[in-house]
């Protein structure tokens, strides 16, 4: 299952910190040998200021020799830079927590300024230091505390282009220490800075960026998607928002555009969702019930691309019918979540979705259904095939569609004729989207060429 980690694809997108809990991940499903992990997390952790766990690294790998003079040189100069940062940041600190300052601040930033400015003489270079102090917290990996720096210089800084700096970096923190609900504001905070002007500094990593402000932009929102995974697939309700955000056409492009292999985990979070869409009735929009056919859509266009275990099981089943191979996909895929990073708290739950999609498609065009067969095309013994299939009638819509025979050990299904103005609704479902996407591949006529191709697909 090793060709199917993405964990190579995923690193050149996320910040250097965010890569150590994935490298962790690694070592723990054992998909490659530990010494080539620890080498890795080894040279990611030189590049940091946690010299201590630099030096616990090299020892693991290298325990016969003796830890390299430069770590020591190394620890030294963190220790002092971080005494004289914080020196240099502790003057606008000590005024921004006093209470009548905080009463005192108000929306405008150029008035607070002002303010501080007359009343306590704080300078921008002061300002400054909150922004340098913390970002050098987070490389020393003090996450808790570079999230409260970065958060204060955020609030009085009135350069965009390090407030931005800022944003990432604050994102970066709330995933790196589990707050998520924090995390998810931050995340759409971000995302609407990021929608609304092309930034010139997408992370603290990332170097120069690109000249043009719309492949900025599409860079920028690349690295929004992967980040977006931590917070997704962490919170409460990350899937159902995954799936509003990944489907809207701006994400939707910058998918097909510049990282395909986000597909898996739109794959993902529509199984994940469907069985919940499916009993929940109103309480999810019309865009998660219905994310399962854009989603086949968008595999079939972009198999030529990318495509996994996940992806075909959703193309088999929904594109050629073949539940046979279907079935074969799904025991890949099961592996595939059960090692992902991002995915393998979900594998029961994945598994148990993706069987119920099985059941959906195959009863849909069948009237009678042996149990047996529908156990093995399951992956799952009779004895727990019966017992799953009665608790799926139960728990779902079927139930007055779907009678079972215990003694022919048959499930019979008796549908209805659908009335005419449903089979319209039918048809049109999902009319808006296509025509927000071609309006958006018009808007773009006379803008960058490369990216209008992906966006008409897309509306197709």
């Amino acid at each position: 299952m090793a060709e199917y980690d993405l964990t190579q694809t995923i690193i050149p997108y996320c910040d250097r910190h965010l890569v150590f809990p994935l490298l962790a991940h690694l070592a723990e499903s054992e998909l490659f040998p530990v010494g080539q992990v620890q080498a890795a997390q080894y040279e990611l952790a030189k590049g940091t200021n946690m010299v201590d766990y630099a030096v616990s690294l090299f020892e693991q790998l290298h325990p016969d020799e003796e830890v390299p003079p430069e770590f020591v040189g190394k620890r030294e100069s963190a220790l002092s830079t971080n005494e004289r940062l914080q020196q240099e940041a502790q003057d606008v600190l000590n005024v921004i927590e006093n209470p009548e300052v905080a009463q005192a601040l108000r929306q405008d930033k150029n008035q607070n300024l002002q303010y501080l400015k007359e009343h306590y003489n704080v300078t921008l270079e002061q300002i400054n230091a909150l922004y340098n102090f913390g970002q050098f917290q987070y490389t020393y990996g003090n996450y808790s505390g570079a999230a409260d720096y970065l958060y204060h210089f955020r609030v009085l800084s009135t350069d965009p282009d390090l407030t931005l700096s800022a944003h990432w970096g604050k994102l970066a923190c709330d995933i790196l220490t589990g707050k998520w609900d924090i995390a998810l504001e931050e995340l759409n905070t971000l995302r609407e800075v990021v929608d609304s002007r092309s930034p010139s500094h997408p992370a603290f990593s990332t170097g120069t960026s690109p000249a043009d402000p719309a492949l900025t932009q599409l860079h920028s929102r690349t690295w929004l998607l992967h980040w977006s995974l931590f917070v997704y697939y962490n919170h409460r309700e990350g899937r159902t928002l995954l799936l509003e955000t990944f489907l809207s056409p701006a994400y939707l492009n910058t998918i097909q555009t510049s990282c395909p292999w986000v597909l898996r985990y739109l794959a993902a979070a529509a199984v994940l969702s469907r069985k919940a869409s499916s009993t929940s009735g109103s309480s999810v929009s019309s865009r998660v019930r219905h994310s399962i056919r854009e989603v086949v859509k968008i595999i079939q266009m972009e198999e030529y691309q990318y495509q996994d275990p996940i992806t075909s099981f959703l193309r088999e089943l929904y594109v050629e019918f073949d539940f046979e191979a279907a079935q074969r996909e799904l025991s890949k895929a099961e592996h595939v979540v059960g090692n992902d990073f991002f995915l393998s708290e979900f594998k029961d739950d994945f598994l148990d979705n993706a069987r119920y999609l099985i059941s959906e498609a195959y009863c849909r065009i069948h009237q009678r259904i042996d149990i047996a067969d529908l156990s093995e095309r399951l992956n799952l013994s009779r004895d727990e095939g019966e017992k799953w299939v009665v608790n799926l009638i139960r728990e779902t819509r079927m139930g007055s569609d779907a009678k079972i025979d215990l003694g022919k050990n048959v499930i019979e299904i008796n549908r209805p004729p659908q009335p005419i103005y449903q089979t319209v609704i039918e048809k049109t479902r999902g009319l808006a989207f296509r025509t927000q996407a071609l309006g958006a591949a018009m808007a773009r006529t006379q803008g960058v060429h490369s990216e209008q191709p992906a966006v008409v697909e897309a509306a197709r």
